[in-house]
């Protein structure tokens, strides 16, 4: 097995965007505005790529998708890999999260048309309660709560939806308190807008 093939990561994961709760991409609808500006956060509790081992590190990307998600047109995105990385995780997660390694984010690597950069940053992420946030200083930040389920206990989900960034999970249905983001030319600040979080268990 080539070291490339011999990854698995896991962890948490969530995300914002600014279609409203719960958004119709997941069931390949249209966004509401005719495109979208999702951006994504994992948490790495356990992963390695070969030798190199990933606990604890942070990933975001933005993702702009300039009309339906699963038939284009192609996805333009930026990514962030966390600056506590050394230089062989960095390249690690970036051979990972550009689909270089396969798997599941290979695949998704397929939508992306243009790759606006990949910068190493402070990335800080937070999970508590029902709650997610994620910050990247001067560019990201993004927390989304939960929306609760009829028996006022349990957190509302989504099962075996067509389009989603945890395969094998049932995403929590969420609403952003803030998304505010300004890089590579994009500027969005909205709250009240839909949000999934995850588990989330990627490999070859």
């Amino acid at each position: 097995m080539s070291p490339a093939a011999d990854w698995k990561i896991e962890g948490d994961y969530f995300e914002g965007c600014d279609c409203d709760a719960a958004c119709r991409c997941v069931y390949l609808g249209q966004p509401d505005t005719g495109s979208c500006h999702v951006s994504f956060a994992w948490h790495i509790t356990k992963g390695h790529l070969g030798a190199t081992n990933l606990d604890g590190l942070n990933v975001a990307a933005m993702f702009h998708t300039p009309g339906h998600m699963a038939t284009g047109p192609k996805w333009n995105v930026a990514l962030y890999l966390d600056s506590r990385a050394k230089p062989e995780q960095a390249d690690a997660l970036g051979k990972i999260f550009s689909g270089q390694a396969g798997g599941f984010l290979g695949m998704l690597a397929g939508f992306i048309g243009s790759v606006k950069g990949v910068k190493s940053v402070p990335i800080e992420f937070e999970k508590a309660g029902r709650s997610r946030k994620v910050r990247i200083p001067n560019v990201l930040d993004l927390e989304i709560e939960a929306i609760t389920g009829m028996n006022d206990k349990e957190e509302a989900t989504l099962h075996n939806v067509a389009f989603t960034g945890v395969p094998g999970f049932d995403p929590v249905v969420s609403r952003s308190k803030t998304y505010r983001y300004h890089d590579h030319g994009y500027s969005i600040e909205l709250s009240g807008k839909n949000g999934f979080y995850s588990p989330f268990a990627y490999g070859p």
